[in-house]
Protein backbone atom coordinates (compact mmCIF):
# COMPACT_ATOMS: atom_id res chain seq x y z
CA UNK A 1 0.00 0.00 0.00
CA UNK A 2 1.13 3.38 -0.61
CA UNK A 3 1.81 4.60 2.76
CA UNK A 4 0.98 8.27 1.68
CA UNK A 5 -2.84 6.97 0.64
CA UNK A 6 -3.19 4.43 4.18
CA UNK A 7 -5.87 5.36 6.40
CA UNK A 8 -3.90 6.91 8.55
CA UNK A 9 -2.04 9.38 6.19
CA UNK A 10 -6.05 10.27 4.34
CA UNK A 11 -7.40 10.58 8.11
CA UNK A 12 -4.59 12.84 9.36
CA UNK A 13 -4.76 15.13 5.87
CA UNK A 14 -8.87 15.37 5.67
CA UNK A 15 -10.62 14.73 9.15
CA UNK A 16 -11.30 17.00 12.00
CA UNK A 17 -12.03 14.93 14.81
CA UNK A 18 -14.32 15.05 18.17
CA UNK A 19 -13.21 15.32 21.53
CA UNK A 20 -9.32 15.85 20.47
CA UNK A 21 -6.48 17.53 20.21
CA UNK A 22 -6.26 18.60 16.40
CA UNK A 23 -2.30 19.34 16.51
CA UNK A 24 -1.56 16.16 18.48
CA UNK A 25 -3.30 14.34 15.77
CA UNK A 26 -1.22 16.14 13.29
CA UNK A 27 1.75 15.21 14.89
CA UNK A 28 1.31 11.35 15.92
CA UNK A 29 -1.07 10.29 13.28
CA UNK A 30 -4.67 7.94 14.81
CA UNK A 31 -4.37 4.53 16.15
CA UNK A 32 -6.85 2.94 12.96
CA UNK A 33 -8.96 0.66 14.46
CA UNK A 34 -9.99 -1.97 11.70
CA UNK A 35 -12.19 -4.96 13.21
CA UNK A 36 -13.98 -5.98 16.42
CA UNK A 37 -14.93 -9.73 17.62
CA UNK A 38 -17.22 -10.11 20.70
CA UNK A 39 -15.49 -7.54 23.56
CA UNK A 40 -12.45 -7.48 21.39
CA UNK A 41 -10.86 -5.00 18.75
CA UNK A 42 -8.14 -5.12 16.61
CA UNK A 43 -6.38 -2.44 15.12
CA UNK A 44 -4.45 -2.14 11.46
CA UNK A 45 -1.20 -3.61 12.72
CA UNK A 46 -3.07 -6.53 14.17
CA UNK A 47 -3.21 -5.63 18.09
CA UNK A 48 -5.63 -7.07 20.20
CA UNK A 49 -7.28 -4.98 22.68
CA UNK A 50 -10.57 -5.66 25.43
CA UNK A 51 -12.76 -3.15 24.60
CA UNK A 52 -13.27 -2.24 28.05
CA UNK A 53 -15.51 0.97 27.61
CA UNK A 54 -17.68 -0.50 24.95
CA UNK A 55 -16.50 1.70 22.09
CA UNK A 56 -18.62 4.77 23.86
CA UNK A 57 -19.78 3.68 26.72
CA UNK A 58 -22.45 1.69 24.56
CA UNK A 59 -21.83 -1.71 22.59
CA UNK A 60 -23.87 -3.82 24.81
CA UNK A 61 -23.61 -7.08 22.36
CA UNK A 62 -20.53 -6.91 21.58
CA UNK A 63 -18.94 -6.18 18.66
CA UNK A 64 -19.31 -8.41 15.25
CA UNK A 65 -22.79 -9.64 15.71
CA UNK A 66 -24.37 -11.66 13.15
CA UNK A 67 -28.08 -10.74 14.43
CA UNK A 68 -27.88 -7.15 13.95
CA UNK A 69 -25.54 -7.47 10.57
CA UNK A 70 -28.76 -9.28 9.00
CA UNK A 71 -31.67 -6.93 10.56
CA UNK A 72 -29.88 -3.92 8.99
CA UNK A 73 -29.68 -6.17 5.61
CA UNK A 74 -33.05 -7.04 5.21
CA UNK A 75 -34.57 -3.73 6.22
CA UNK A 76 -31.98 -2.27 4.17
CA UNK A 77 -33.28 -4.14 1.24
CA UNK A 78 -37.00 -3.99 2.37
CA UNK A 79 -37.08 -0.35 2.85
CA UNK A 80 -33.75 1.35 3.10
CA UNK A 81 -35.26 4.89 3.99
CA UNK A 82 -38.24 6.20 5.14
CA UNK A 83 -39.27 9.66 7.66
CA UNK A 84 -42.47 9.71 9.93
CA UNK A 85 -43.27 13.17 9.25
CA UNK A 86 -47.21 14.02 8.41
CA UNK A 87 -48.76 10.82 9.47
CA UNK A 88 -46.46 8.29 8.22
CA UNK A 89 -44.82 5.45 9.69
CA UNK A 90 -43.12 1.92 9.19
CA UNK A 91 -43.03 -1.44 10.59
CA UNK A 92 -39.74 -1.00 12.60
CA UNK A 93 -40.41 1.96 14.37
CA UNK A 94 -43.81 1.58 15.43
CA UNK A 95 -42.68 -2.04 16.57
CA UNK A 96 -39.93 -0.44 18.64
CA UNK A 97 -41.79 2.21 20.05
CA UNK A 98 -44.41 -0.29 21.43
CA UNK A 99 -41.72 -2.59 22.90
CA UNK A 100 -39.94 0.69 24.52
CA UNK A 101 -43.75 1.43 25.56
CA UNK A 102 -43.78 -2.03 27.32
CA UNK A 103 -39.96 -2.20 28.99
CA UNK A 104 -40.26 1.36 30.19
CA UNK A 105 -42.42 2.44 33.81
CA UNK A 106 -45.91 2.06 33.11
CA UNK A 107 -46.52 5.96 33.28
CA UNK A 108 -43.86 6.64 30.17
CA UNK A 109 -46.71 6.21 27.28
CA UNK A 110 -45.21 7.59 24.20
CA UNK A 111 -41.97 8.17 22.26
CA UNK A 112 -39.68 10.40 20.18
CA UNK A 113 -37.21 8.64 18.24
CA UNK A 114 -33.73 11.22 17.45
CA UNK A 115 -30.58 10.56 15.84
CA UNK A 116 -28.23 10.73 18.79
CA UNK A 117 -28.64 11.38 22.83
CA UNK A 118 -27.33 14.78 22.43
CA UNK A 119 -30.37 15.19 19.85
CA UNK A 120 -32.70 14.03 22.29
CA UNK A 121 -32.06 16.43 25.21
CA UNK A 122 -31.89 19.01 23.07
CA UNK A 123 -35.82 17.65 21.57
CA UNK A 124 -36.40 17.50 25.34
CA UNK A 125 -35.78 21.02 25.93
CA UNK A 126 -38.24 22.37 23.21
CA UNK A 127 -40.45 19.78 24.57
CA UNK A 128 -40.55 21.48 27.64
CA UNK A 129 -40.75 24.75 26.28
CA UNK A 130 -43.62 23.85 24.06
CA UNK A 131 -45.29 22.24 26.75
CA UNK A 132 -45.22 25.20 29.16
CA UNK A 133 -46.60 27.59 26.63
CA UNK A 134 -49.46 25.85 26.07
CA UNK A 135 -50.38 25.38 29.40
CA UNK A 136 -49.76 29.07 29.48
CA UNK A 137 -46.79 29.53 31.74
CA UNK A 138 -44.55 30.60 28.98
CA UNK A 139 -42.15 32.11 32.00
CA UNK A 140 -41.19 28.50 33.38
CA UNK A 141 -38.30 28.00 31.25
CA UNK A 142 -35.30 27.66 33.22
CA UNK A 143 -33.45 24.31 33.74
CA UNK A 144 -31.50 22.92 36.59
CA UNK A 145 -28.59 20.71 35.86
CA UNK A 146 -25.27 19.73 37.89
CA UNK A 147 -21.60 20.03 37.27
CA UNK A 148 -19.65 17.38 35.81
CA UNK A 149 -23.25 15.62 34.45
CA UNK A 150 -23.10 15.23 30.84
CA UNK A 151 -26.24 15.46 28.56
CA UNK A 152 -24.63 16.16 25.09
CA UNK A 153 -23.42 18.74 22.87
CA UNK A 154 -25.52 20.86 20.51
CA UNK A 155 -25.86 24.21 21.67
CA UNK A 156 -28.57 23.44 24.19
CA UNK A 157 -27.67 20.01 25.17
CA UNK A 158 -23.91 21.34 25.40
CA UNK A 159 -25.55 24.06 28.10
CA UNK A 160 -26.87 21.20 30.18
CA UNK A 161 -23.69 19.21 30.66
CA UNK A 162 -21.72 20.62 33.27
CA UNK A 163 -18.01 19.99 31.83
CA UNK A 164 -16.16 23.08 31.57
CA UNK A 165 -14.41 21.62 28.07
CA UNK A 166 -17.79 21.35 26.58
CA UNK A 167 -18.83 25.11 27.66
CA UNK A 168 -14.63 26.92 27.13
CA UNK A 169 -14.91 28.35 23.09
CA UNK A 170 -18.46 27.28 22.26
CA UNK A 171 -19.84 30.57 24.46
CA UNK A 172 -21.94 28.02 26.57
CA UNK A 173 -23.87 27.87 28.48
CA UNK A 174 -26.37 29.36 25.91
CA UNK A 175 -30.06 28.60 27.54
CA UNK A 176 -31.34 29.53 31.13
CA UNK A 177 -29.54 27.19 33.16
CA UNK A 178 -27.69 26.62 36.80
CA UNK A 179 -25.42 24.01 37.67
CA UNK A 180 -25.61 22.46 41.11
CA UNK A 181 -23.23 20.86 43.21
CA UNK A 182 -22.13 16.98 41.93
CA UNK A 183 -23.47 14.43 43.94
CA UNK A 184 -20.40 12.59 45.00
CA UNK A 185 -19.22 12.20 48.52
CA UNK A 186 -15.97 11.68 47.77
CA UNK A 187 -14.98 14.48 46.36
CA UNK A 188 -17.92 17.03 47.28
CA UNK A 189 -18.64 16.07 51.11
CA UNK A 190 -17.16 18.74 53.88
CA UNK A 191 -15.16 16.84 56.43
CA UNK A 192 -17.13 14.83 58.83
CA UNK A 193 -20.14 14.45 56.75
CA UNK A 194 -22.25 11.58 56.34
CA UNK A 195 -23.91 10.91 53.09
CA UNK A 196 -27.80 11.68 54.39
CA UNK A 197 -26.05 14.63 55.47
CA UNK A 198 -24.35 15.75 52.42
CA UNK A 199 -27.88 14.58 50.39
CA UNK A 200 -29.20 16.74 52.35
CA UNK A 201 -27.00 19.49 51.88
CA UNK A 202 -27.08 19.19 48.21
CA UNK A 203 -31.12 19.16 47.99
CA UNK A 204 -30.63 22.56 50.08
CA UNK A 205 -28.84 23.87 47.31
CA UNK A 206 -31.61 22.95 44.57
CA UNK A 207 -34.30 23.92 46.77
CA UNK A 208 -32.33 27.59 47.20
CA UNK A 209 -32.03 27.85 43.43
CA UNK A 210 -35.49 27.00 42.74
CA UNK A 211 -36.14 29.87 45.18
CA UNK A 212 -33.44 32.30 44.37
CA UNK A 213 -34.64 31.72 40.01
CA UNK A 214 -38.19 31.72 40.62
CA UNK A 215 -40.26 28.38 41.18
CA UNK A 216 -42.55 29.95 38.78
CA UNK A 217 -39.62 30.05 36.15
CA UNK A 218 -37.78 27.00 36.39
CA UNK A 219 -39.48 24.16 34.55
CA UNK A 220 -36.82 21.09 34.83
CA UNK A 221 -34.38 19.59 36.60
CA UNK A 222 -32.04 17.01 34.39
CA UNK A 223 -30.02 14.24 35.93
CA UNK A 224 -28.29 10.85 35.19
CA UNK A 225 -29.24 8.39 38.17
CA UNK A 226 -25.64 7.98 37.60
CA UNK A 227 -23.27 10.32 36.19
CA UNK A 228 -21.41 8.51 33.44
CA UNK A 229 -18.76 11.25 31.08
CA UNK A 230 -18.07 12.79 34.20
CA UNK A 231 -16.32 10.28 36.03
CA UNK A 232 -18.77 7.58 36.78
CA UNK A 233 -20.32 8.90 39.74
CA UNK A 234 -22.20 7.11 42.46
CA UNK A 235 -25.15 9.55 43.93
CA UNK A 236 -25.23 9.30 47.93
CA UNK A 237 -27.65 7.79 49.58
CA UNK A 238 -31.43 9.26 49.61
CA UNK A 239 -30.12 11.82 46.79
CA UNK A 240 -32.57 10.92 44.10
CA UNK A 241 -35.68 10.56 47.09
CA UNK A 242 -34.82 14.00 47.88
CA UNK A 243 -34.73 15.53 44.57
CA UNK A 244 -38.22 14.15 43.91
CA UNK A 245 -40.01 15.87 46.35
CA UNK A 246 -38.19 19.17 45.28
CA UNK A 247 -39.35 18.57 42.12
CA UNK A 248 -42.58 17.48 43.09
CA UNK A 249 -42.97 20.47 45.48
CA UNK A 250 -42.35 23.27 43.43
CA UNK A 251 -44.17 21.48 39.92
CA UNK A 252 -40.95 20.49 37.92
CA UNK A 253 -40.40 18.19 35.48
CA UNK A 254 -37.45 15.74 36.25
CA UNK A 255 -35.06 14.48 33.03
CA UNK A 256 -33.42 11.17 33.72
CA UNK A 257 -31.09 11.38 31.46
CA UNK A 258 -30.08 7.31 30.94
CA UNK A 259 -28.28 7.28 27.32
CA UNK A 260 -25.27 5.69 29.32
CA UNK A 261 -26.43 3.97 31.95
CA UNK A 262 -30.11 2.35 29.89
CA UNK A 263 -30.72 -1.66 29.40
CA UNK A 264 -28.78 -3.13 31.71
CA UNK A 265 -26.02 -1.42 32.95
CA UNK A 266 -26.49 -0.83 36.32
CA UNK A 267 -27.76 -4.74 36.53
CA UNK A 268 -31.23 -3.29 36.04
CA UNK A 269 -32.94 -2.67 33.25
CA UNK A 270 -32.48 0.73 33.78
CA UNK A 271 -30.99 2.98 36.70
CA UNK A 272 -33.96 4.36 37.07
CA UNK A 273 -35.04 1.20 38.27
CA UNK A 274 -31.57 1.33 40.41
CA UNK A 275 -31.90 4.70 42.05
CA UNK A 276 -36.12 4.71 42.76
CA UNK A 277 -36.72 7.39 40.02
CA UNK A 278 -39.85 8.32 38.35
CA UNK A 279 -38.74 10.59 35.76
CA UNK A 280 -41.35 12.79 33.18
CA UNK A 281 -38.50 12.54 30.67
CA UNK A 282 -36.85 9.28 29.85
CA UNK A 283 -33.79 9.91 27.51
CA UNK A 284 -32.45 6.75 25.81
CA UNK A 285 -29.39 5.57 23.31
CA UNK A 286 -26.27 4.37 22.91
CA UNK A 287 -27.11 0.44 24.52
CA UNK A 288 -30.62 0.57 22.11
CA UNK A 289 -28.66 -0.25 19.01
CA UNK A 290 -25.81 -1.49 20.85
CA UNK A 291 -24.49 1.94 18.54
CA UNK A 292 -24.50 -0.47 15.51
CA UNK A 293 -27.03 2.31 14.15
CA UNK A 294 -27.38 6.02 15.15
CA UNK A 295 -30.50 6.18 17.26
CA UNK A 296 -32.09 7.29 20.48
CA UNK A 297 -35.71 7.67 21.94
CA UNK A 298 -37.41 9.98 24.40
CA UNK A 299 -39.56 8.47 26.99
CA UNK A 300 -42.64 10.58 27.58
CA UNK A 301 -45.23 10.30 30.76
CA UNK A 302 -48.90 10.73 29.54
CA UNK A 303 -49.29 13.76 31.28
CA UNK A 304 -46.47 15.80 29.19
CA UNK A 305 -47.82 13.90 26.15
CA UNK A 306 -51.25 15.33 26.71
CA UNK A 307 -50.51 18.79 27.02
CA UNK A 308 -48.07 18.38 23.73
CA UNK A 309 -50.75 16.43 21.41
CA UNK A 310 -53.31 19.05 22.49
CA UNK A 311 -51.23 21.82 21.61
CA UNK A 312 -50.22 20.05 18.23
CA UNK A 313 -54.11 20.11 17.49
CA UNK A 314 -54.31 23.85 18.28
CA UNK A 315 -51.17 24.99 16.04
CA UNK A 316 -52.28 22.34 13.46
CA UNK A 317 -48.60 20.08 13.90
CA UNK A 318 -45.77 19.64 16.66
CA UNK A 319 -42.97 21.39 14.45
CA UNK A 320 -40.37 19.67 15.33
CA UNK A 321 -38.50 16.78 13.58
CA UNK A 322 -35.12 15.02 11.76
CA UNK A 323 -34.65 13.72 8.43
CA UNK A 324 -33.86 10.22 10.16
CA UNK A 325 -36.03 10.32 13.23
CA UNK A 326 -37.21 6.73 13.42
CA UNK A 327 -35.00 5.55 10.96
CA UNK A 328 -35.99 2.27 9.81
CA UNK A 329 -33.15 0.79 9.62
CA UNK A 330 -31.53 1.75 13.30
CA UNK A 331 -35.15 0.84 14.93
CA UNK A 332 -34.86 -2.72 13.10
CA UNK A 333 -31.59 -2.67 14.51
CA UNK A 334 -32.73 -1.56 17.83
CA UNK A 335 -35.46 -4.48 18.04
CA UNK A 336 -33.27 -6.84 17.03
CA UNK A 337 -30.85 -5.52 19.85
CA UNK A 338 -33.09 -5.61 22.28
CA UNK A 339 -34.26 -8.71 21.45
CA UNK A 340 -30.83 -10.43 22.41
CA UNK A 341 -30.27 -8.38 25.49
CA UNK A 342 -33.25 -9.85 26.21
CA UNK A 343 -32.75 -13.65 25.07
CA UNK A 344 -29.54 -13.70 26.67
CA UNK A 345 -30.16 -12.02 29.88
CA UNK A 346 -27.68 -9.20 29.68
CA UNK A 347 -29.42 -7.85 32.25
CA UNK A 348 -28.75 -10.07 34.22
CA UNK A 349 -25.08 -11.08 33.28
CA UNK A 350 -24.51 -7.01 33.70
CA UNK A 351 -25.42 -7.67 38.08
CA UNK A 352 -23.66 -11.09 38.68
CA UNK A 353 -20.28 -9.97 36.16
CA UNK A 354 -20.42 -6.42 37.70
CA UNK A 355 -19.85 -7.52 41.14
CA UNK A 356 -16.60 -9.81 39.72
CA UNK A 357 -15.28 -6.67 38.34
CA UNK A 358 -16.36 -4.51 41.80
CA UNK A 359 -14.45 -7.03 43.39
CA UNK A 360 -11.48 -7.77 41.17
CA UNK A 361 -10.72 -3.61 41.37
CA UNK A 362 -11.75 -3.67 44.78
CA UNK A 363 -8.23 -5.85 45.09
CA UNK A 364 -6.19 -3.16 44.16
CA UNK A 365 -7.61 -0.48 47.09
CA UNK A 366 -4.53 -0.86 48.63
CA UNK A 367 -2.38 0.40 45.50
CA UNK A 368 -0.61 3.92 46.58
CA UNK A 369 -2.04 5.61 43.72
CA UNK A 370 -5.50 4.27 43.79
CA UNK A 371 -8.07 6.52 46.04
CA UNK A 372 -11.27 5.20 45.00
CA UNK A 373 -13.48 2.69 43.31
CA UNK A 374 -16.74 3.12 42.71
CA UNK A 375 -19.56 2.32 40.32
CA UNK A 376 -22.99 -0.21 39.93
CA UNK A 377 -23.25 -3.06 37.91
CA UNK A 378 -21.17 -3.44 34.87
CA UNK A 379 -19.71 0.30 34.80
CA UNK A 380 -17.06 1.59 37.35
CA UNK A 381 -14.12 3.51 37.39
CA UNK A 382 -10.73 3.69 39.97
CA UNK A 383 -9.99 7.25 40.86
CA UNK A 384 -6.00 7.84 40.60
CA UNK A 385 -4.77 10.43 43.26
CA UNK A 386 -0.78 11.76 44.24
CA UNK A 387 -2.10 11.22 48.37
CA UNK A 388 -4.74 8.99 49.17
CA UNK A 389 -4.94 9.85 53.06
CA UNK A 390 -6.06 12.83 52.35
CA UNK A 391 -7.41 12.31 48.82
CA UNK A 392 -5.66 14.69 47.03
CA UNK A 393 -5.98 14.72 43.31
CA UNK A 394 -2.69 15.18 40.78
CA UNK A 395 -1.97 18.51 40.01
CA UNK A 396 -2.39 18.85 36.93
CA UNK A 397 -5.40 17.22 36.78
CA UNK A 398 -5.41 14.64 34.12
CA UNK A 399 -1.39 13.97 33.50
CA UNK A 400 -1.25 10.57 35.23
CA UNK A 401 -4.88 10.18 33.63
CA UNK A 402 -3.99 10.40 29.98
CA UNK A 403 -0.82 8.57 30.16
CA UNK A 404 -2.88 5.53 31.80
CA UNK A 405 -5.17 6.47 28.99
CA UNK A 406 -2.26 5.74 26.44
CA UNK A 407 -0.30 2.76 28.20
CA UNK A 408 -3.31 1.16 28.48
CA UNK A 409 -2.96 -0.13 24.96
CA UNK A 410 0.69 -1.37 25.50
CA UNK A 411 -1.16 -4.07 26.88
CA UNK A 412 -4.48 -4.98 25.14
CA UNK A 413 -6.66 -2.64 27.20
CA UNK A 414 -9.07 0.45 26.11
CA UNK A 415 -10.45 2.37 29.03
CA UNK A 416 -11.64 6.12 29.51
CA UNK A 417 -9.35 8.66 31.12
CA UNK A 418 -11.81 11.13 32.67
CA UNK A 419 -9.15 13.55 34.21
CA UNK A 420 -7.24 10.89 36.67
CA UNK A 421 -10.71 9.06 36.72
CA UNK A 422 -10.20 5.58 35.17
CA UNK A 423 -13.50 4.68 33.60
CA UNK A 424 -14.70 0.62 33.11
CA UNK A 425 -18.08 0.15 31.05
CA UNK A 426 -17.79 -3.25 28.97
CA UNK A 427 -20.06 -4.75 26.51
CA UNK A 428 -22.80 -6.47 28.72
CA UNK A 429 -21.72 -9.83 27.18
CA UNK A 430 -17.99 -9.84 28.97
CA UNK A 431 -17.28 -13.24 30.99
CA UNK A 432 -16.12 -13.14 34.37
CA UNK A 433 -12.65 -14.68 32.83
CA UNK A 434 -12.44 -11.76 30.64
CA UNK A 435 -13.40 -9.43 33.35
CA UNK A 436 -10.86 -10.90 35.32
CA UNK A 437 -8.04 -10.55 32.31
CA UNK A 438 -8.94 -7.31 31.89
CA UNK A 439 -8.47 -6.27 35.60
CA UNK A 440 -4.82 -8.08 35.00
CA UNK A 441 -4.23 -5.44 31.78
CA UNK A 442 -5.19 -2.75 33.97
CA UNK A 443 -3.18 -3.30 37.16
CA UNK A 444 -0.15 -3.65 34.79
CA UNK A 445 -1.09 -0.11 33.72
CA UNK A 446 -1.47 1.35 37.33
CA UNK A 447 2.07 0.27 38.29
CA UNK A 448 3.42 1.85 34.80
CA UNK A 449 1.63 4.86 35.65
CA UNK A 450 2.77 5.31 39.29
CA UNK A 451 6.51 4.69 38.13
CA UNK A 452 5.50 7.63 35.89
CA UNK A 453 4.02 9.73 38.29
CA UNK A 454 6.68 9.08 41.14
CA UNK A 455 9.24 10.02 38.08
CA UNK A 456 7.40 13.05 37.36
CA UNK A 457 6.94 14.35 40.93
CA UNK A 458 3.55 13.93 40.96
CA UNK A 459 3.04 11.62 44.25
CA UNK A 460 3.06 13.04 47.37
CA UNK A 461 5.15 11.80 49.83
Amino acid sequence: MNLMNSTAELDKRAHLHPYTNARKLEAEGPRVMDRGDGVFVYDDQGNEYIEALAGLWSVAVGFGEDRLQKAASEQMAKLPYYHVFAQKTHGPAARLADKLVEITPDHLTKVFFTNSGSEANDTVIKLVWFMNNALGRPEKKKFIARKNGYHGITIASGSLTGLPWNHTGFDLPAIPVRHVTTPHAYAFANDGETEEQFAQRLADEIEAVIQEEGPETVAAFIGEPLIGAGGVLVPPAGYWEKVQAICKKYDILLIADEVITGFGRTGKMFACETFGIKPDFLVLSKQLTSSYQPLAAIMLSDEVYQAIATHTAELGTLGHGFTGSGHPVATAVGLENLAIIEERDLVGNAARVGEVLHAELGKLADHPMVGQVRGVGLIAAVQLVADKTNRTLFDPEGKVGAFFFERAHDHGLIIRNIKDAIAFCPPLIITEAQVREAVARFAKTLDDAYEYAKSEGLMKA
